[in-house]
């Protein structure tokens, strides 16, 4: 069984909105690539993966855009070739090396997982906080990043409840961000 891992960036206030100023740096960017190799494919919301395809896929043309930098390009590729699951209601297809997941998201996500490899990985916010809730995360991965956004989507907002984490993994970058990996703790009866 493949775990699903649940990785974004966030503020140290809980904001992860992709414009609080929490861009990657070289650095971080080669940490992201490295754990998109991690995952035999990509779940992720509409919203999500909207935005994601209107960034990262490549042009027609073959050719990155001018304002992409030479290191965010083996991140882009690695994207850009990855399978990618999309959970959406409203959506009547999707292409991008992509395949529409509809129906009950406990059923489907529970198939996908039960398939062979290494792992699957969520990203968004919406989408998550459902897969918390329904005990589907195996592993969650947070870049805290030394800013205060002072408004925008929180951190898995609205968990209908507490989930305890154990400390597995924690990498420090010179930008002053903080990676830290966790998996839901095996509570004792």
């Amino acid at each position: 069984m493949r775990p699903l891992r649940y990785a974004i960036n966030v503020t140290l206030d809980g904001c992860v909105h992709h414009e609080a100023g929490v861009a990657p740096d070289e650095e971080l960017m080669q940490y992201w690539t490295d754990g998109m190799k991690r995952a035999d494919a990509q779940l992720y919301g509409r919203v999500t993966y909207e935005m994601m395809q209107s960034t990262w896929r490549r042009p027609t043309s073959g050719e990155w855009p001018d304002w992409m930098s030479a290191w965010e390009i083996p991140f882009a590729d690695a994207i850009d070739r990855a399978k990618k699951y999309v959970v959406s209601s409203t959506l009547r297809g999707v292409d991008w090396n992509a395949e529409l997941v509809t129906g009950d998201l406990r059923r489907e996500v529970e198939r996908l997982k039960e398939q062979p490899g290494a792992g699957l990985s969520v990203g968004g916010v919406t989408l998550p906080l459902a897969l918390a809730d329904l005990g589907l995360i195996d592993e969650y991965e947070f870049v805290v990043h030394p800013v205060l956004a002072g408004h925008g989507p929180t951190l898995l907002a609205g968990l209908r409840e507490r989930i305890r984490l154990e400390l597995i993994d924690r990498r420090e970058f010179s930008s002053g961000a903080v990676a830290m990996r966790y998996r839901p703790r095996k509570e004792r009866t």
